[in-house]
């Protein structure tokens, strides 16, 4: 199945602005004035909500600090978000809505030293490889590992067990498994009454989920949903782990709300070695929320509708800031349907392959009135732009810092030099933000980052010295002179009631099935994920010699390509209700009949992402990446010979709109 790769994208080094409906070569002048004069242009005729930011989860905190600031303060709005909306943002949601946190509750440490890891929806081996290593120092310590996940993958092959689960039946199953620990007396009665709230309402509502019923509803054998329930209650010391198996759904905040009531169900939370892991896609998903580049939270995750938080930003800043949350990247999306969005920053993100039914979304970018793009290649999206704008910003060309999935801040040093031409993208907006009145002049990213941590308590005690002297802190960290455990929320353990503070509520979150239905036209259900050999929209790591690189494929069943009549690496035609798109077939032992997996990283060839649905969650806008409805049919001849002539030389032929 190896082909021709198409060329590795080459760096930008020079800007380039749109005229006559084309791109070409710019000034640095020219385009940072192209970019500043549209911005004043739309705000000022459609005030500052026609405005929206994409920020970076790859970039720097200090970058994406800049960033949300350039929103808040330069133009006036909270519209600015970033590729978390894609991937986490119902870990965040979930989270802060038991615990008023959005970060996973656990360091890798502890996953090396508990009992039972429970990985649910997610392939960590591949998705998550360094992480994963620490999951199997567990299992060598003695954890019992479970794999909840619909395709057997090299993760569950690890496992002691793999619960089977058909797609988008997770609440189903969690429900199952908190009844039958309910029903066995093997609930933290203690905890519960001490930490927790609402449990007579969750206990109501999962009472319909007996094992019979959830084994009908999911696939999973009776034995194996006992199993797990009986494994995780009774372990001493237990983590929940997952990724975006479980957030990428219509009910993505609604499934995580369903592992963090088994882990109120159990007490396994706010103890070492217990806890509620989230694993992160990106270097920097954490941190860019961290930095208040969302809509609804300052930096240092701190609400925008409290008062005392905003004084406190405003004295900062000198400027009033709206109370008011801004819109999500969904949201965005259908502000720009509805002509309310008329203009979009977008520093390193790359929606036309990233975001859902791409088809939909080129008609959107390419209607913007204005569009800038900050990135270091010529990605898909920036070749949507009005000015493109190159950045130094690669992971060795900048300095800064990350925080990581177990909230750890971690330095960034510059290792070499950027290509000329390019420029570091803290000293863009700097420079776009003095076109517009605000004379910003950040000499260091250090500066930026004191900035930070003056305004948000929990990284208060995070410097720069104190970072190189010890290699990674953990946040929350108050005071220069602290440390404070590696787990969050052991306060709910306290005795005294004030020290206790908030109780934990329980959350009922009843079962909704995929929004795209399977139906006799479209009868396979198609779900989407990483691959280990590449990285997200395939930019940064596509075009290069590999030994483990394929195309992309859509994988399926032994039982679908008899019932298919189709072979190995044969091209097939893959059609949802939106879009069809042409691939080979790789056979797959570890998918059941009527199940296929492909991956978004190679869309120069295969855009998978034109057929998934824009269906999101209404909580945390997340789009339904894992359960869209398909068909797969074989190829006449004449169309094979033209599709795989494409292959050969690396030319995508465009997905057809249905």
């Amino acid at each position: 199945m190896k082909r021709k790769r198409t060329e590795p994208y080459t760096r930008l080094t020079q800007p380039m602005v749109r005229d006559g409906g084309q791109l070409r070569p710019a000034s640095w002048e020219e385009a940072l004035d192209r970019a500043a004069e549209g911005f004043r242009r739309n705000v000022g005729a459609h005030g500052p909500d026609a405005f929206g930011m994409l920020s970076c989860a790859r970039a720097t905190n200090e970058m994406n600090y800049v960033a949300q600031k350039f929103a808040r303060v330069v133009i006036g709005t909270n519209n600015v978000d970033s590729c978390n909306r894609t991937c986490h943002a119902p870990s965040v949601a979930g989270l802060a809505a038991a615990f008023d946190s959005g970060g996973g509750t656990s360091s890798y440490e502890e996953v090396e030293n508990t009992d039972v890891i429970v990985m649910w929806g997610s392939n960590a081996r591949e998705a998550h490889p360094i992480f994963f290593q620490h999951v199997l120092k567990g299992v060598h310590n003695g954890a019992k590992l479970f794999v909840v996940d619909p395709r057997r993958t090299v993760s569950a092959a690890w496992g002691d067990r793999w619960l089977p689960l058909r797609v988008g039946t997770d609440i189903p199953l969690a429900s199952a498994v908190a009844r039958e620990i309910i029903h066995s007396g093997l609930a933290n009665r203690a905890f519960i009454e001490k930490a927790t709230e609402r449990y007579e309402a969750f206990a109501a509502a999962v009472e319909p989920w007996t094992l019979e019923a959830a084994e009908k509803e999911t696939g999973v054998p009776v034995d194996l949903i006992r199993e797990l329930a009986h494994a995780y209650a009774t372990a001493d010391r237990a983590q929940l782990v997952w990724t975006l198996g479980i957030t990428e759904h219509h009910v993505g905040t609604e499934n995580v709300m369903a592992l963090i009531n088994l882990a109120l169900l159990t007490g396994h939370v706010g103890r070492y070695g217990s806890g509620l892991s989230p694993m992160r896609g990106q270097n920097n998903v954490q941190g860019g929320g961290d930095m208040g580049a969302i809509p609804n939270r300052l930096p240092g995750f701190q609400d925008i509708k409290s008062a005392d938080v905003r004084q406190k930003f405003e004295q900062a800043w000198g400027v009033s800031i709206r109370p008011e949350y801004g819109l999500t990247l969904t949201q965005m999306c259908e502000a720009m349907d509805n002509g309310q969005l008329k203009t979009i920053y977008a520093i390193g993100e790359n929606p036309m392959q990233s975001e859902p039914d791409t088809i939909h979304m080129f008609k959107r970018l390419s209607n913007l009135d204005h569009f800038v793009v900050q990135d270091i290649f010529l990605t898909k999206t920036a070749q949507l732009a009005d000015v493109v704008l190159p950045a130094a910003a690669s992971w060795c060309e900048t300095d800064g810092t990350f925080v990581n999935s177990e909230r750890r801040v971690q330095r960034v040093r510059k290792a070499i030099e950027p290509p000329q031409g390019a420029r570091d993208d803290i000293d863009i907006m700097c420079e776009i933000a003095r076109r517009l009145d605000r004379d910003w002049n950040y000499q260091s990213s250090e500066q930026v980052w004191d900035e930070v941590r003056s305004l948000a308590p929990v990284l208060a005690g995070i410097s720069y010295p104190r970072l190189e002297e010890l290699g990674g802190i953990q946040w929350p960290c108050y005071t220069e002179d602290t440390l404070e455990p590696p787990y969050l929320h052991s306060r709910l353990w306290e005795d005294d009631p004030d020290k206790r503070g908030r109780l934990a509520p329980f959350q009922v979150t009843p079962h909704r099935p995929p929004a795209d239905e399977l139906s006799a036209d479209f009868p396979i259900r198609l779900t989407t994920g990483r691959r280990l050999d590449s990285y997200n929209t395939g930019v940064q790591s596509g075009g290069f010699a590999s030994p483990l690189r394929y195309s992309e494929c859509i994988d399926v069943s032994p039982e679908d390509a008899v019932e298919l009549g189709v072979e190995e690496e044969e091209l097939v035609r893959i059609s949802s209700r939106r879009a069809s798109i042409v691939a080979p077939i790789r056979i797959d032992t570890g998918l059941r009949a009527g199940l296929a997996f492909m991956s978004y990283h190679d869309p120069d060839l295969v855009d998978t992402n034109a057929l998934t649905i824009e269906a999101t969650c209404p909580i945390a806008g997340t789009a339904e990446y894992k359960a869209t409805a398909i068909c797969v049919e074989k190829l006449t001849l004449d169309e094979r010979a033209e599709h795989q002539a494409a292959f050969d030389v690396g030319i995508v032929l465009t997905a057809n709109a249905r």
